[in-house]
């Protein structure tokens, strides 16, 4: 008689795998993947920014002295006779005697001491609250209270702490976007898709005439719409609902596809059949479905909603000055000369670039963690 193979045990990581939650299995697949690990990272770092661009400024953004317009980068050095003590050499200045135009230079033989957490203007944090603490400064603000990292604009006002109020604008506005354009694309898309007929019909001509509208002179009419008196604040949400106006299609579409795919799954029919109501069908049963695939979705999104505030506020169509946002900055450097006399007022280009490589590194490794057919 032959003998009866022994039934082998499930291993303990086998046997993890079998009872873990959905979003465990997309963690575990997500860790993996590195590059989107240190995407992840960066973008934290970003939103800490966000959360305290006033920390994180050396100077008041809007202080401006046109004596010190365009004063260069000045480069921090980590180690002073063999240990570790931040300084950046003294920025001295004499006025062209032919253009009249200041010239700076940096005096590497002076150098000003840096410190970590110093006093210096003071800015709000979280709405009322006020504080004076800062990340880097110099060490003594009253013998030299002018330490500018990455320069000055054309109106003295400092380039470091600038792009960290931008860092704020520009990212919020992407967030608010992108937040919008997926409620409105999981509501009418849900819609579309479940429901169909005449209003599938009506939903998707909708779509069809967004996507058919060449963008650049929908901005053109939507942004000459908006008052020139409005304050910052009101821009910037107008901007927001324009962008997500524009940006809800694209996931329309994905989330009326899935839904043409689940209303008939055994599960929605059984949701039916129980008596629960269609808006229940739709947010408890057939949403959750899916939402690692909206997740990853709405992460390849904001890249897209970046680089549009940017090329509104660059062209002088999205927020405007006195607010700040990478945009903005970037129209200080619309004129060839200035770049050429002052090409640090291009940093904040790398800034966006990083920002969206993060976006889509991160939303490319969501999307493959969350695809249960992925290896």
């Amino acid at each position: 008689m032959a003998d009866i193979p022994a039934v082998q045990e499930p291993s303990l990581a086998e046997e993890r795998v079998s009872v873990a939650p959905n979003w465990k299995l997309v963690w575990w697949r997500f860790r993996k993947n590195r590059l989107a690990v240190a995407s992840g990272v960066v973008l934290v770092l970003f939103y800490v920014v966000v959360a305290f661009p006033g920390f994180f400024a050396t100077h008041d953004p809007e202080a401006t002295e046109a004596f010190r317009a365009f004063i260069p980068v000045t480069g921090v050095r980590f180690r002073d006779a063999g240990r570790f003590r931040l300084s950046v050499p003294s920025v001295v200045g004499a006025r062209d005697p032919v253009t009249l135009r200041m010239l700076w230079k940096t005096n590497p033989a002076n150098r000003i001491p840096i410190r970590f957490f110093v006093r210096g203007y003071r800015y709000k944090v979280l709405g009322p609250l006020t504080s004076q603490i800062h990340l880097v400064g110099p060490a003594d603000p009253a013998s030299a209270p002018w330490v500018h990292l990455l320069g000055t604009d054309r109106l003295g006002r400092d380039q470091w702490s600038r792009m960290m109020y931008g860092t704020r604008t520009s990212l919020t506005v992407s967030l608010a976007s992108v937040a919008l354009s997926v409620l409105l694309g999981l509501f009418l898309g849900g819609i579309s898709g479940y429901l169909g007929g005449w209003i599938d019909q009506v939903i998707q001509r909708l779509i069809e005439l967004l996507q058919s509208l060449p963008t650049i002179p929908i901005w053109l009419v939507m942004t000459a719409a908006l008052p020139q008196d409005w304050r910052p604040e009101q821009v910037f949400f107008a901007i927001t609902i324009i962008l997500a106006f524009i940006g809800w299609t694209t996931l329309g579409r994905e989330v009326r596809g899935r839904f043409l795919s689940l209303r008939e799954e055994d599960f929605v029919v059984a949701a039916e059949l129980a008596g629960c109501s269609r808006s229940r069908i739709i947010w408890r049963h057939m949403i959750p479905a899916f939402t690692s695939h909206i997740i990853a979705s709405s992460t390849l999104a904001i890249p897209v909603m970046i680089i549009s505030e940017t090329s509104l506020s660059f062209l002088g169509l999205g927020i405007r000055p006195p607010a700040i946002s990478w945009g903005v900055l970037l129209q200080e450097a619309q004129n060839i000369q200035t770049v050429a006399h002052a090409p640090w007022l291009l940093i904040p280009g790398g800034l966006v670039i990083l920002a969206v490589l993060a976006f889509n590194l991160l939303g490319d490794g969501l999307r493959d963690a969350a695809d249960p057919y992925g290896h």
